[in-house]
């Protein structure tokens, strides 16, 4: 969500690329549903790995994970920029449908309310 976000936002000013230490194969249905119902056009988003981005040369590298002292995060040769925004992890939410969107929608705004507050303050 954080790249088509940043993306929409930006208005395509920058270069987004989105990627995990573990992807699962796939865009999760309601990160695209949730872009959607925010009225964000999610596009063909894929399911990738940070390691296809190893060699090229960030000016900034920013890690959404919740968890982030359990988690693998990446190492570039460029030192970019780092930051660190702790988003909960909407994939990992259970119960009602209800329950489900409403945690994706507080990562949107969450993601949102970063993305303004560091690109658009």
């Amino acid at each position: 969500m954080a790249e088509m976000l940043l993306n929409h936002l930006g208005e395509r000013r920058y270069e987004v690329f989105s990627a995990g230490s573990c992807p699962k194969g796939q865009v999760h249905p309601q990160s695209i549903a949730t872009l959607t119902r925010h009225g964000i056009d999610p596009g063909q988003p894929r399911s990738q790995s940070w390691e296809e981005f190893t060699e090229i040369n960030f000016d900034l590298v920013i890690t959404v994970c919740d968890q982030a002292a359990g988690e693998t995060c990446p190492l570039f040769p460029s030192n970019p920029q780092m930051l660190h925004w702790s988003i909960p992890d909407p994939a990992k939410a259970t119960g009602t449908e209800e329950e489900i969107n409403r945690a994706f929608d507080e990562a949107f705004h969450l993601l949102k309310t970063c993305i303004e507050k560091e690109f658009f303050p």
